[in-house]
């Protein structure tokens, strides 16, 4: 792969970085050690400004070039989920039910990479501000990164971002203009219906066995409303109600996810769930309460910066190991709140072979770290 020579030169210090965030992972907003070490780091490579305590636990860095240009920014995210590991490596969590299963130790490293070459080579115009957001799983840490004010404070115009994602050939990249990842949105409906005796169900309002009827008419709602040109996911995850064999509850609570490429799909999904479930509900006698959550809107991808951005790629890792149309994924993603604010692309980086994200036996593959840093090097260095 034709990376950036200095950058293969200092990579196995890149994976030392990750491989120390990966040992050390932390959740959500709380991410002292992490933020930390991502600033000591910055300080190290004589970065011109380092602003701490962005968005709780943020870090910004500020890359002068050689004169006026473009302002670009770069981000990364910090934080780890609530999984106990089971990678069996040698820099495993050492932190009990907390693992990096996302990746997101990678991404920091890469973005450190990028950092130190940036800053030793200073071979671009215009400034380069490097975002490292806190609580992108789930604690939308990009759009508190923005209403932070880092788009205005740091003078961005465009901002770009990388994933890494298994199953992808390994330093392969892929991207696609417009709608990449989707809406994430949640919900809860709670059954009210009437307890009893299971011996004597006539005389209940059985919520058990509502609940059963409204799922299977809840999974009919991409099938029969949506346009099938269109894409749409609802998935019931969670099932709780009851406390004993013999005992017909009193409730029942469901849980679950939607998600939609695109408004007019989003709003169709949430105005049917409200109507599916009220409709059967009362149909058995039962109450339905609702708690419709809008989450992550979609990441899209702005139709210029992609171009652009693929048109890098193919410098990094070669036309044949770029793909520029990739379907859409159906996973959420807290960048998108970060391409409201500003023209740019998001893009996915092969893993390889590896365990899937969200799972107790990831773990981000290091042999594509060249290709990564090389990839966010060159975003800075080629705009104009």
């Amino acid at each position: 792969m034709p990376v950036i020579n200095r950058i293969a030169e200092f990579a196995d210090e890149v994976a030392e970085w990750r491989r120390d965030f990966h040992a050390h992972p932390e959740l959500g907003y709380d991410l002292p050690r992490t933020s930390g070490r991502v600033a000591e780091l910055l300080k190290g490579f004589g970065v011109d400004e380092i602003h701490t305590g962005i968005a709780q636990s943020g870090v910004v860095g500020v890359i002068n070039g050689r004169g006026p240009g473009r302002t670009i920014g770069l981000r990364a995210d910090m934080d780890a989920l609530p999984i106990n590991e089971r990678t069996g490596v040698p820099y495993a969590s050492q932190v009990a039910g907390c693992m990096h299963a996302c990746g997101h130790d990678g991404h920091t490293a890469m973005l450190l990479g990028a950092a130190r070459y940036l800053a030793e080579t200073r071979n671009f115009d215009g400034r380069a501000i490097l975002l490292f957001q806190p609580a992108e799983e789930g604690g939308a840490g990009g759009k508190a990164m923005v209403e932070a004010g880092v788009m205005d404070t740091f003078g961005i115009e465009e901002v770009y971002g990388v994933h890494n994602m298994p199953g992808q050939a390994a330093g392969n990249i892929a991207l696609r203009p417009g709608a990449l990842m989707a809406a994430s949105d949640a919900f809860d409906i709670v059954v009210e219906g009437k307890g009893g005796h299971a011996a004597w169900p006539q005389n209940t309002i059985d919520p058990v066995m509502i609940s059963a009827q409204l799922i299977l008419a809840l999974h009919t709602i991409v099938s029969r409303n949506v346009d099938p040109i269109q894409s749409a996911v609802l998935s019931v995850t969670m099932l709780h109600g009851g406390e004993a064999f013999n005992i017909i509850p009193r409730s029942v609570k469901l849980t679950g996810t939607v998600r939609s490429l695109n408004d007019e799909v989003r709003d169709l999904m949430e105005t049917r769930l409200r109507t599916v479930t009220e409709g059967i509900v009362e149909t058995f006698g039962g109450k339905a309460e609702i708690d419709y959550r809008r989450g992550y809107p979609v990441t899209m991808n702005a139709e210029d910066q992609a171009a652009y951005a693929a048109s890098v790629a193919e410098q990094v890792a070669g036309a044949e190991r770029v793909d520029a149309s990739i379907d859409p994924k159906m996973g959420g993603e807290d960048f998108s709140y970060m391409l409201q604010a500003r023209p740019g692309a998001y893009a996915f980086l092969g893993n390889g072979n590896s365990g899937e994200l969200h799972s107790d036996t990831y773990n981000f593959n290091d042999e594509v770290i060249p290709v990564g840093v090389s990839y966010l090097v060159k975003l800075v260095e080629n705009a104009r």
